[in-house]
């Protein structure tokens, strides 16, 4: 049972889709005999929105599915109407960014390529606060920042989510919030970068071009197979998930790539020392 309330909303929009179309019925059909509108039921199957259980167990006897079956497609359901802890902070999160931190909660692996700041998983208080002051402006920056550290618990919790960030070396040179906080972000990333689960590593100027030059990215797996894998794209005003299967593979083919190009772990690791050295 996935733990996350997102990512069983996601698992039951995707089975109730599939045993629709097994059942040979279109959303019209389908919708009309739910006595739902065809506009929400199509949003329920993209996981726009939620479904209680015992709409989940009219579709499924719409659907002949029954016993042991459709007992276990309700529990998710149940779960999926559960409070997930970042909506507690759904004030100063947007919607589509709390969907991703659904995710992100319940992830088994998360790669990322970063072109311009370090990743939220690997950020320090202070290097938190000053981007969010430089992209996002100062309300609910310190309620932003504690959500932000929160996040990070993916990373110590009993099963750690395997982390593998590629980051480009601009990252290293870019004194956000000035020498000490950069300093202490790099000293930082150097520690986290030690811990089993995860692996920085940094891709130098001198590696030229790379097919990741327009598309910072995290491509995200999940513990049961059950729940595809899913890339996240982000801008200054939206997020985009990718769940298409070949959008998937073409992501982790790239992220091989970087991986190959970008200098390895230990060396990686040097260099982070000594862009923390530059800073102090």
């Amino acid at each position: 049972m996935t733990a996350s309330p997102t990512v069983r909303r996601r698992r039951i929009a995707r089975e109730l889709r599939q045993l629709r179309e097994r059942a040979g019925m279109t959303l019209d059909v389908a919708a009309r005999q739910l006595d739902m509108s065809k506009s929400n039921l199509s949003r329920i199957e993209t996981a726009q929105i939620g479904i209680k259980p015992r709409d989940v167990r009219a579709a499924l006897a719409l659907y002949r599915v029954t016993g042991a079956d459709a007992e276990a497609l309700i529990e998710i359901a149940r779960g999926a109407q559960q409070r997930g802890w970042w909506q507690k902070y759904s004030d100063v999160l947007p919607d589509w960014f709390e969907f991703y931190v659904g995710l992100e909660a319940e992830a088994a692996t998360l790669r990322t390529y970063e072109a311009e700041a370090v990743p939220g998983l690997l950020q320090t208080e202070a290097y938190a606060r000053e981007v969010y002051r430089l992209t996002a402006g100062e309300e609910g920056i310190e309620r932003k920042v504690a959500a932000r550290m929160h996040r990070q618990n993916v990373l110590h919790r009993e099963n750690p989510v395997e982390l593998s960030v590629v980051l480009n070396e601009v990252v290293l040179c870019r004194p956000v919030g000035g020498n000490a906080v950069m300093a202490a972000q790099l000293a930082h990333l150097g520690r986290m970068a030690r811990l089993p689960n995860v692996t920085v590593q940094v891709l130098p100027f001198t590696a030229g071009g790379h097919p990741a030059m327009n598309s910072p990215y995290v491509v995200l797996t999940f513990p049961d197979t059950a729940d595809a894998a899913v890339v996240y794209l982000e801008n200054l005003s939206t997020g985009l998930a990718l769940e298409e299967a070949d959008q998937v593979r073409g992501y982790s083919l790239v992220h091989e790539e970087l991986c190959r190009m970008a200098l390895p772990p230990a060396a990686s690791l040097a260099r982070l020392e000594e862009a923390s050295r530059h800073f102090a």
